[in-house]
């Protein structure tokens, strides 16, 4: 894939300037005066290389931002733990024409029983061409997605730990904690539930510490698979967090929960599942062999803030939450496609002047929604009798369609609606892959810039041709005569009017270029 050329700085200070007032920021740390600066060596700073980070730098290499990806792990992990990528997660793939490639690395299974393990089969006719869940190894897909953010020209520096940083009116300085200091226009924290950036940035974390841990493994067991299947199908009538799911060739995962907190900075051991299957299961079922071992905790915490002035959060640097309906991941990848578009348009100087700031109105609620309904899970967990009353009762409700519909749309996030004013209920939603003239419509938004599809043939994207991808289709598979898609697939304008077009182009992609 032939990387783009970078681009070069904006070719207005004042545009850079403007921009960093709408920060809303406090107070700056000391920083040089401008004759000490260093240049400006990039564009944006990512700290840390997981699935956010690597999304992140991708997306800013469509829009020709210079990004360097500092990652504090000299290697890849070793462990392989499957992580799955919800159908929200998948239509981003697709939209970037990476899906194809993923997918040949994953095994799918049905869109269903997520929410709190409730075993419900999918609802019939989720509204996405991709509705299935994606299992893949973790490793596997950090390195798809690092690799294409490197095919696009982003730079990845591994075993470099950001120490500090300082923000001034033009910039960021990071220092690494050999001493050595880079300087961007912006910084994003990428680096995980502990971020440094968030800590140094002084952004409170409220939120729940853990109740509890989870031990998380993969290993070989000595007995029987039926033994196994029959006695967890037994046990998980009363212990839901328990789980022992079969990779083949002997391996299984091995998820259980301990009794308590205990210190997560040591790594468990074998004998700790081995004692702690011993008392929820009886048996220990012959764990031997381990691959990795982990364990995790149910923290729930959200950043008050995703930005102060140059600095910004994604991922799990700005949530966390228990694992419970895999939905982290796809969190901190949905994050980087929100961002993505819009900081590269502060850099490449045509946002609006509010645009950024979107970033943090947008996925801010999300993630308290997410927040909110892992912790549902987790008490639906709980082996109490009043939780299990309730979870009996949520059971019996799931099988109206309408409730199964509305949790399953909530864990894949395709059920989201951004505020973008009053209008159709379309409005504000991602749109899903729909058939037009060229083939499917994903395959149009691979360079993450905006597309107006228009039924009527009558309409024009005009001086943001630079910006806006355009199709004219009287056949689209859609129930409305024009819509304005973002980079990220949300739909930011429905109607047949010009006029009213050109006021949200502006709204969403600055000044036209002519």
């Amino acid at each position: 894939m032939e990387s783009p050329q970078f681009t070069a700085e904006p070719s207005s200070k004042d545009t850079v300037e403007r921009d960093f007032t709408t920060g809303d920021v406090p107070s700056l740390r000391s920083s040089a005066s401008g004759a000490d600066r260093a240049p400006l060596m990039f564009d944006v700073i990512i700290a840390g290389c997981g699935p956010t980070g690597a999304m992140l730098a991708a997306e800013l290499r469509l829009h020709g931002v210079r990004v360097l990806v500092l990652e504090k792990e000299t290697e890849p992990v070793s462990f392989v733990r499957i992580v799955g990528l919800h159908i929200r997660s998948l239509e981003l793939m697709a939209m970037r024409g990476l899906l194809d490639r993923i997918r040949e690395h994953g095994r799918q299974r049905p869109a269903g029983g997520f929410f709190a393990a409730i075993n419900k089969p999918a609802p019939q006719g989720l509204d996405s061409a991709h509705a299935y869940l994606l299992g893949i190894p973790q490793p596997v897909i950090v390195h798809l997605l690092e690799e294409h953010a490197i095919q696009l020209g982003a730079q990845v520096r591994r075993g470099c730990v950001v120490a500090d940083f300082e923000q001034d009116d033009e910039g960021v300085t990071v220092e690494l904690a050999d001493g050595e200091q880079l300087r961007s226009r912006y910084l994003v924290g990428c680096d995980g539930g502990r971020s440094t950036v968030r800590k140094l940035l002084g952004v409170g974390f409220p939120g729940e510490p853990s109740r509890t841990d989870t031990l998380m493994g993969e290993m070989e067991l000595g007995v029987p698979p039926e033994e196994i299947a029959a006695k967890v199908t037994e046990i998980r009538e009363t212990h839901q967090r328990l789980m022992i799911r079969p990779f083949g060739q002997g391996v299984y995962s091995v998820v259980v929960p301990v009794a308590g907190v205990t210190d997560r900075a040591e790594p468990p051991t074998l004998e700790d599942f081995k004692q702690q299957l011993c008392t929820i299961a009886g048996t220990d079922f012959g764990v031997h062999s381990p691959r990795w071992l982990s364990r995790f905790g149910d923290a729930t915490r959200l950043a008050e803030r995703y930005r102060v002035g140059r600095v910004l959060l994604a991922g799990d640097a700005a949530h966390i939450h228990p694992p419970t309906g895999g939905q982290g991941l796809n969190l901190g990848v949905q994050d980087a496609v929100n961002l993505g578009w819009k900081l590269a348009a502060h850099i490449r100087g045509w946002a609006p002047r509010t645009l950024l700031d979107t970033y943090q109105a947008e996925r801010q609620p999300v993630a308290e929604d997410v927040l909110d309904n892992t912790r549902a899970q987790m008490e639906l967990h709980s082996t109490e009798p009043g939780p299990q009353a309730v979870r009996r009762l949520l059971t019996e409700l799931m099988d109206f369609d309408e409730v199964n519909r509305y949790l399953i749309e909530k864990i894949t996030a395709i059920g989201i609606r951004y505020d973008f004013g009053e209008g159709p209920d379309l409005l504000g939603r991602r749109l899903r892959d729909i058939d037009v003239k060229q083939g499917h419509l994903y395959d149009l938004l691979h360079r993450g810039r905006g597309l107006l599809l228009d039924r009527t043939e009558r309409l024009t994207v005009g001086g943001w041709s630079d910006r806006v991808d355009y199709l004219a289709d009287p056949t689209a598979v859609l129930d409305v005569p024009c819509v304005l898609l973002r980079p990220d697939g949300h739909v930011a304008w429905i109607g047949d009017d010009q006029q009213d077009l050109d006021d949200h182009l502006a709204r969403w992609f600055g000044k036209p270029a002519n």
